[in-house]
């Protein structure tokens, strides 16, 4: 699993001219479903996101993470971030999940933020999305399941 994470002043998703998510101050994250990502992995990903130290404190470090400042969270389905580049000038998304397994495991990304405490809002699983947001800082963060697996880093939401 691989999410591109962005500390954002809002964010919004419309699909066909229509707002489908949208949120204040918070997190935009493009995630992405990789093929043999389990719920352990979208459990890893919801709680790393819910403690990722990004937000400014009073001292104007970066020591709060989006719980701590009661931001929300838009989660943006994007199975492109698992585009292999490494062949050829095409990219092969061999290494994304069928979608019936991607969306259900975007879902439970979703479902343990919300567990976590975290306002929730989405896009539409499958769909042309236009996103469009106000990057805070900027500042952006890119995850990836396999490097946590990698270090023992538990990453659960508290």
């Amino acid at each position: 699993m691989r999410a591109v994470l962005q500390r954002v002043a809002h964010g919004r998703v419309t699909v066909d001219g229509r707002t489908v998510g949208e949120i204040q101050s918070g997190l935009v994250v493009l995630l992405g479903v990789a093929e043999g990502d389990t719920d352990a992995e979208a459990r890893w990903m919801a709680g790393k996101m819910a403690a990722l130290r990004i937000f400014e404190d009073d001292s104007e470090k970066m020591n709060l993470s989006v719980t701590d400042v009661g931001g929300a969270i838009l989660l943006v389905s994007q199975f492109t971030l698992l585009a292999s580049c490494r062949k050829g000038r095409r990219p092969s998304f061999i290494g994304a999940a069928r979608p019936d397994e991607g969306q259900r495991l975007y879902e439970r990304v979703a479902e343990f933020l919300r567990e976590g405490g975290l306002t929730v809002a989405t896009g539409r699983f499958g769909s042309r999305m236009a996103v469009s947001m106000e990057n805070d800082g900027p500042v952006t963060i890119i995850l990836d399941t396999d490097e946590g697996a990698a270090v023992g880093d538990p990453g659960e939401v508290s």
